[in-house]
């Protein structure tokens, strides 16, 4: 392994170490800057595994002994190169480090299909499809992705808004009614703005729908949660792999709600499209 991202490279690797080894890399994922200073006796200790193990561990993740695990870490924690949100190499070409950013976004694709509840999915597009009104609400970077949704959601002739002001977030949900629904959009679920706006809506019998992680203030707060648990760094790193995953999630209730629209709505759809054609530049028939 060389110069790993070893925060990350840990993670991932996890499940593939045994189960002794997974309580020193729970321990060193939890106390990194109290690691690079202790002995092997102190991390078997407060790992409670035997010293033998910590030697295991240290190769099972790609280092000759303890002392090269601890200098290697101990460098990465000085440069923060945890900030970088996917194993790679100091050397790394432009190709490799984008191939690993695509494998490790394939990777949570996979992870997301595996957790998604789809009665969860089902439920959100009935909501959605008999609601009057829908807003979406995200601060941040989840602000960006509530603007894709009012992108896609307003064509399905929907009464629809995208808010990433906190402030403006609240007053909507102070007109909120029971024919209403907010989607609430979160990589981390505590955004204490964003849980201050849904409780406003709730208060005027507004439908709540969540997309974040599970057992967050916000999942247990909404009516219909779509729980997503993304291994992101979201301290450090502004968040990429959830945001690409809430996109497609939102991708999946626009499309659900297109089907519950029928065959006769795509006149309106081709309607819409047809309106923008003058906007853009006629095709080369020469290309």
């Amino acid at each position: 392994m060389k110069s790993p991202l070893i925060i990350y490279s840990l993670k991932n690797q996890m499940h593939d170490l045994r189960k002794s080894e997974q309580k020193v890399g729970e321990y060193v994922l939890k106390h990194a800057e109290e690691v690079i200073h202790m002995r092997i006796v102190d991390l078997a200790t407060e790992s409670q595994v035997s010293e033998p193990t910590i030697v295991r561990f240290c190769r099972a993740i790609g280092f000759d002994s303890f002392q090269a695990f601890k200098l290697t870490l101990a460098q990465q924690l000085v440069r923060r190169e945890v900030k970088v949100p996917f194993a790679m190499d100091d050397q790394d070409s432009p190709k490799e480090m984008g191939l690993k950013l695509i494998s490790n976004t394939m990777r949570c694709l996979e992870q997301t299909r595996a957790q998604l509840k789809w009665a969860s999915v089902e439920q959100a597009i009935e909501r959605i499809s008999s609601s009057r009104r829908v807003e979406f609400y995200g601060s941040g970077a989840s602000g960006i992705v509530a603007a894709d949704a009012h992108q896609k959601f307003f064509r399905l002739e929907l009464a629809t808004q995208a808010y990433a002001d906190a402030d403006m977030q609240t007053m909507s949900a102070a007109t909120m009614t029971k024919q209403d629904t907010v989607v609430a959009i979160s990589h981390s679920g505590r955004t204490l703005s964003l849980l201050e706006s849904i409780k406003v809506a709730r208060i005027n019998h507004a439908v709540v729908i969540a997309i974040c992680p599970p057992n967050t203030p916000l999942a247990n707060e909404a009516d219909i949660t779509i729980a997503l648990d993304i291994d992101e760094d979201n301290e450090t790193f502004a968040p990429m792999n959830s945001r690409l995953m809430h996109l497609i999630v939102l991708d999946m209730l626009a499309t659900g709600v297109y089907l519950n629209r029928g065959s006769d709505f795509d006149a309106h759809l081709i309607n819409i499209q047809n309106s923008i054609l003058p906007l853009k530049t006629p095709l080369d028939p020469q290309a």
